[in-house]
């Protein structure tokens, strides 16, 4: 879960890491119903242990919502899902366009 600072920092630094296809971030609204859809269906299909996964509820922690927004050069959107690698986002999808369908696109690719 992304909660701190600390927590954007390792994400980045992990996602530096050549043993591992990269980092997934799920920015998350719960007080939207599509957000809530595409929450729903990622953990019912996805196994979280298969690549780095982090829940970023954007309600809770608005301001390192912000910063991830910043950070990786992205508008922020919600639900939205994010591809994190050699520090960089190289992927990003929003809507309904985050469901397992675009991350097995995406590690594929």
């Amino acid at each position: 879960m992304l909660e701190d600072e600390n927590s954007l920092l390792e994400l980045k630094e992990l996602s530096k890491n050549p043993n591992i296809k990269g980092v997934f971030v799920f920015k998350h609204s719960t007080r939207c119903s599509v957000s809530y859809m595409a929450y729903k269906g990622l953990k019912a299909m996805w196994k979280f242990d298969e690549i780095p996964f982090y829940y970023l509820d954007l309600i809770k922690f608005r301001n390192l919502s912000n910063e991830v927004a910043s950070t990786f050069n992205l508008r922020h959107e919600s639900p939205q899902l994010l591809f994190i690698k050699d520090g960089e986002c190289i992927n990003n999808a929003s809507h309904f366009n985050v469901n397992v369908d675009t991350i097995q696109k995406w590690l594929n690719a």
